[in-house]
């Protein structure tokens, strides 16, 4: 439980922030000034604990996949779902979660948290369970080399206290289990065939494909469409699924092993199963949105394997296509990775670029040979430009992480968008 005065005053600023437009974050960076302690005195009643989802890629849909299922079998969950996975996030949306007497009425917490600022949370919050998804090369003005973000995630692995998921396809983070001595450790993975999809890092830049042979709790058999098809303790199960992009098929698998190490044989598998099939894309990734009787699409890009993915997920015939790049802090300063992913299935054309590095993007494009039909790295200028020239065409937009907030608020103001935070 936190301290009384600094329940008062965060929630006053949260109150105050969301006034003036303010970001989600803001109120649990000045909680944190104040009170240090303040996540660790407010999740330390929860009776089944913590869960830290941390990786390169698809935390926050994933997070948002373990909530979802995990509320399914009749727990109640806090979680950081604006997708702000620094611990000033984490700390903003407990204040809008507990009482004025700073209680927070949950049974477990499932949190998204970047590399960095996860190893500075299990230092003095170990969680009880940690999802381990990937290592890529990702914001390397940030994390260094990805073997600086490896020994990260292994800190957050010999952190936690009860049971660690690993990815058993990205040879990184499987072999993370040799460092773990009382942690319980379980797998997810692909079937064989399907290896070859989901390169890991060293896949990308040259490495043998390969499976580990560690058996997987849950382990991706096949996918159709939108029919996937997942082996749950050797038990093959399918369902269709709501959610958007290859990527998410394969999060879907992790999501699934966590629940059952969360939980073990305690399982409603038809409840879970029902549930995983309804579940939508975390905002901005593969979300949708209807403006003019058109959909528009946003589809999160930050590194070269996300991006291939995406790209590969969605069909871009029939679609006007716009990409915003920013390289804020969040999106990382660092470009180059644009020139590790290919766009030659863009070959039809991009109708519009926009955001800080618009430029980068067009030459990144022309050796590709990917025509650019408009070039505005105001984002709002670009929005409206791209919106009125494609206005019977259904749109996607490839966007970097600060681009896509930026987009989200444009957008609401000319349709429905959901709320975070």
């Amino acid at each position: 439980m936190s301290k009384p005065y600094v329940t008062i005053l965060g929630k006053a600023v949260r109150a105050a922030a969301k006034l003036r437009g303010g970001g989600s974050a803001l109120p649990g960076l000045v909680v944190e000034k104040i009170d240090p302690s303040f996540i660790k005195n407010t999740l330390a009643s929860l009776p089944r604990g913590i869960v830290v989802v941390s990786g390169t890629n698809g935390k926050t849909t994933t997070t948002k996949m373990v909530v979802e299922l995990l509320e399914s079998q009749g727990l109640k969950v806090f979680t950081n779902r604006t997708g702000s996975n620094f611990t000033r996030g984490v700390a903003a949306a407990l204040l809008g979660e507990i009482n004025l007497r700073g209680e927070l009425q949950a049974d477990i917490a499932v949190l998204e948290l970047d590399e960095a600022h996860a190893v500075n949370f299990v230092r003095t919050v170990p969680p009880t369970y940690s999802l381990i998804l990937n290592v890529m090369r990702d914001q390397l003005d940030r994390f260094g080399e990805i073997d600086a973000t490896a020994k990260m995630l292994r800190a957050i692995a010999m952190a936690t206290t009860g049971a660690v998921i690993l990815n058993r396809e990205d040879q990184r983070i499987a072999s993370l289990a040799s460092y773990l001595k009382d942690q319980k450790v379980s797998y997810f993975g692909l079937a064989p065939q399907l290896v070859a999809t989901f390169p890991s890092d060293d896949n990308l830049h040259g490495g043998k494909l390969q499976s580990t042979q560690q058996k997987a709790s849950v382990e991706l058999v096949n996918f159709d469409d939108n029919i996937a098809t997942f082996a749950i303790n050797g038990t093959p199960i399918s369902t269709p699924l709501k959610l958007n992009g290859i990527y998410n098929v394969f999060n879907a698998a992790a999501a699934l092993a966590t629940v059952r190490a969360i939980l073990g044989a305690n399982i409603d598998a038809k409840k879970l199963i029902s549930v995983l099939s309804e579940v939508t894309p975390a905002f901005g990734r593969g979300e949708q949105l209807m403006v003019d009787g058109q959909p528009v699409e946003l589809v999160l890009v930050k590194n070269p394997s996300g991006f291939r993915l995406g790209l590969e997920s969605f069909n871009p015939e029939g679609y006007a296509t716009m990409i915003a790049i920013n390289d804020n802090y969040a999106d990382g300063r660092d470009m180059s990775w644009l020139w590790d992913v290919n766009f030659e299935s863009l070959k039809n054309g991009v109708d519009q670029l926009a955001g800080m590095r618009a430029y980068d993007m067009a030459l990144r494009l022309q050796y590709d040979q990917v025509t650019v039909k408009n070039i505005e790295t105001d984002l709002p200028k670009a929005l409206k430009k791209f919106l009125s020239s494609n206005k019977q065409s259904p749109k996607r937009i490839y966007c970097t992480y600060t681009a896509m907030l930026e987009l989200r608020r444009q957008l609401a103001k000319l349709t429905t968008v959901e709320v975070i935070g």
